[in-house]
Formats: structure tokens, C-alpha cells, sequence
């Protein structure tokens, strides 16, 4: 297996001995892909096994795979497209979904199109929408933040409720279960961080919307789902449906300990929740719960994000190659993943695998990575613009004054202006 690997801190040290500023070291040489990518247990795991199997089909080809953290990653390119200074850049990079247009409409000219070279057809559309400028494809869809809403089935039970009962609810009939889940066994339905704007994103894309319409502008006034995820969160916080918790840590450590009743939150939560094995057999899934708005669905996204090859790149048609034919073909890759790593993967064939046909012992021998893929589908396009990390910020300053009772028009109006000030 030709695949080198260095953590952040070995990659450092090694560079720095041999003289170079880390930038320019990490410059990919011929035959060699480098890799800049996040969190050693999962995207830089999985690209190792990417790797792995193309240079067992081209002995020439060799991967760097570089762990930085996800914050180092976003300032190196940054700081490499602004200066210029491409040559100091990686072949390949990941970007969060959320920040892939900021990039593509950046930087114009940086990022190879892959239009013409893959099949975007056989991918989720929402991944190939978010990747898109000008109708050129730039990117190659990894993972999928695709949502569910996780359950205690013994909760649910105390309080009268079976597991029909948590499918294709609203999110007032939500609302209403929680009221008699909190009476019956003085559980909390939900954990909710004041810093984090995950839930409001989660249900706003189930509406269809953004804060950006198709043309890239500011849609805040006008957006009824993003109007309701607001209220909603109210409704829960004055019903004391919501336990507060700051960090992740926190929230894990809520649901892990059984102080919720549900979480609703990407797939990628399915990990943390299933640590537990006094907890086997106790949890379920359903679908998210729906905005009562015309259009609106049961689906959503949170997270995920996707490979992206530089166009100046020495090795770009490899890489391209290299993309194409694991992440874009190779089905047994996918089931791997998934069963390694619990990475659901944005190509749809990969739903015909075994792995996502196998029933999970932890949840009842519910097949619940095939209801995923299910609800992969179906998630609604929307863009998510270049400014989606300033709007959350003031989407964020104003939720408690949503939650104290402010009329939401007023609060939508500070929003827009607060954002419109951010953006310019």
C-alpha cells in the first residue's frame, strides 16, 4: 500500500527539518497526490482507503495524506488562493459543503471542473447543486449530513407513544408528544446550544429555503422556514421541551445519559449515540419532523462535505481520475465506509449495497442506514451562497430575543439588517 500519512504535528516536524515552510513543502511531486483534509477517524481514515485502492490498480500513483485540523485547512487555502502562491497549495482539498460556494465564487479559475468527466446524475442532487457556478461542476460529493431524528422508544413508550407514532409527525404534533414525554417521565425532548445554529439550518433547508435564494441573494425577510425554525425553537424553550448545553461534549453527554427524549440531528451522530450498550435496543429513528408549509418535506442536511481538485494542481487530470473512479464508481468502497466509519456517501448506487441492508441490533434490527439513504434523496437544493457563516452569526444574536418573546417580524428585520452589514 503506497499511501503516506502524517498528522498535523508529525507533517510539521518533518517538514520543518527538512528546511521548508510546511506550505510549500506539502506541494505535491510527480506521481504523488497530496491530500489536505480533517479528523483522523473519519475523512482522513476514508481517504486513506481511497488511496489505498487506486495505487493497488496504479502502482505509480502515491497519495500525502496531510491531517490538519479543520480550521487550519480552511486558513492555508485561504491564505494560498489570496496570495497566489498556488504551487504552496495541496492536489486535492476538502471543503465543508457550507462554505463551498465562498470558495468556487472567491477564487474563479481555482478549482478544476469536473463537468464532462463524471456523472453527476448518479449523485444526491443537493451535493451537486451546492458545488455548481455558472452550470460547471467543480467538485467531487463525499459525505452526507443527511438527518434523522433519533428516539427513546422506552420514553416514548411510559408516555403512551409507539414507534408509529414518531413517523411523519409535524413539528406541533413534535411539540405535543414532547409535552406528554416531559409529564409522563420528566424527560426534556431536545438539547439546544445558544452558539450553535444547527437546528435552525436543519429545519430552514426541510422548508426549501436558505438564507440566499438561487440568484445568491439575501433571503431572510421572505423566508417562512426560516421564520418557523426560529418559532419553533421558541415553542420548545417555553414549554421546557429544551435542556441547555454549550459544546459538543455537553450535548453528547445529555443524550448518552438519558436526560432526552429525541435528537435530531446528521447521520453522522449515529456514533455518538450508539456508545452506550446499556442503550441496545432502547433507541429508534424516524424521519425529522415537517414544517406545515407547502413544499415542505421530511429530509434534510447538516453538514457533510466534499473533495475538491486545484486546477493548477501538476497531478489535476490524476486526481480527477483518482476521484472519479473511487468515489464516483466504486460501490464496495462505499459499503465500506459505511460499515468502518458510518460514513453515508452521497452516491446513490452505493444504496443498493449489503452494509445498508443490514439491520442494526442497537436500533431494534431497524435497517436504519437504508432509511437514510432513503432520506438522502430527497433532500431539497439550496444555496448556500458565500456568506452562510455571517448570517448564521446573526441568526445566532438574535434567537433570544425570539425565545423572550420579541415578535419574529421585528427579530427577522434585525437579522437582515445585521447581515446586510456583515456581507458587504
Amino acid at each position: 500500500m503506497s499511501v503516506r500519512y502524517f498528522s498535523g504535528k508529525a507533517a510539521a516536524v518533518r517538514l520543518a527539518i527538512a528546511g521548508t515552510s510546511l506550505l510549500t513543502a506539502t506541494a505535491a511531486m510527480a506521481g504523488e497526490i497530496t491530500i489536505w483534509c480533517w479528523d483522523p477517524n473519519f475523512n482522513v481514515a476514508i481517504m486513506k482507503e481511497a488511496g489505498a485502492r487506486y495505487t493497488a490498480k496504479h502502482p505509480d500513483t502515491t497519495f500525502n495524506v496531510v491531517d490538519f485540523s479543520k480550521e487550519s485547512v480552511q486558513q492555508k487555502l485561504q491564505t494560498g488562493l489570496a496570495s497566489g502562491a498556488t504551487d504552496a497549495l495541496p492536489d486535492i482539498v476538502l471543503i465543508e459543503d457550507y462554505g463551498a460556494q465562498k470558495y468556487l465564487q472567491s477564487f474563479p479559475g481555482a478549482f478544476a471542473s469536473m463537468s464532462g468527466k463524471v456523472d453527476y446524475s448518479g449523485f444526491a442532487p443537493y451535493k451537486v447543486n451546492l458545488m455548481t457556478v455558472d452550470g460547471k461542476v467543480y467538485g467531487m460529493p463525499f459525505d452526507s449530513g443527511v438527518t434523522g431524528m433519533y428516539y427513546r422508544k422506552d420514553y416514548l413508550e411510559q408516555a403512551g407513544f409507539k414507534p408509529e407514532d414518531m413517523q411523519n409527525i409535524t413539528w406541533d404534533r413534535y411539540i405535543e408528544i414532547g409535552k406528554q414525554v416531559l409529564a409522563k417521565t420528566g424527560k426534556q425532548m431536545l438539547t439546544l446550544d445558544m452558539s450553535d445554529n444547527g437546528l435552525t439550518r436543519l429545519i430552514m433547508q426541510s422548508g426549501g429555503e436558505w438564507y440566499f435564494d438561487k440568484a445568491g441573494n439575501l433571503n431572510v425577510e421572505n423566508n417562512a422556514p426560516l421564520k418557523a425554525a426560529m418559532e419553533i425553537q421558541a415553542k420548545l424553550t417555553k414549554d421546557g421541551l429544551i435542556k441547555r448545553t454549550s459544546g459538543w461534549t455537553e450535548a453528547v453527554n445529555a443524550f448518552n445519559s438519558g436526560d432526552v427524549a429525541t435528537v435530531v440531528s446528521g447521520v453522522w451522530i449515529t456514533g455518538s449515540i450508539k456508545t452506550q450498550a446499556d442503550q441496545v435496543g432502547k433507541w429508534g429513528v424516524a424521519p425529522i419532523p415537517k414544517l406545515d408549509l407547502q413544499g415542505a418535506v421530511g429530509a434534510s442536511n447538516l453538514g457533510g462535505s466534499s473533495w475538491y481538485v486545484l486546477e493548477k494542481s501538476k497531478e489535476k487530470d490524476e486526481a480527477i481520475d483518482f476521484l472519479n473512479e473511487i468515489y464516483g464508481k466504486d460501490l464496495d468502497f462505499y459499503q465500506k465506509i459505511l460499515t468502518e466509519r458510518g460514513a453515508v456517501g452521497s452516491l446513490l448506487a452505493a444504496r443498493q449495497g449489503e452494509a445498508y441492508n443490514q439491520p442494526d441490533p442497537f436500533f431494534g434490527g431497524d435497517k436504519v442506514w437504508l432509511k437514510f439513504s432513503k432520506w438522502l434523496g430527497e433532500i431539497p437544493p439550496v444555496n448556500y451562497g458565500i456568506f452562510t457563516g455571517e448570517v448564521d452569526q446573526a441568526v445566532i444574536a438574535n434567537m433570544p430575543a425570539v425565545i423572550n418573546g420579541t415578535p419574529i417580524d421585528t427579530v427577522i428585520k434585525n437579522i437582515t439588517t445585521q447581515a446586510e452589514q456583515q456581507i458587504q
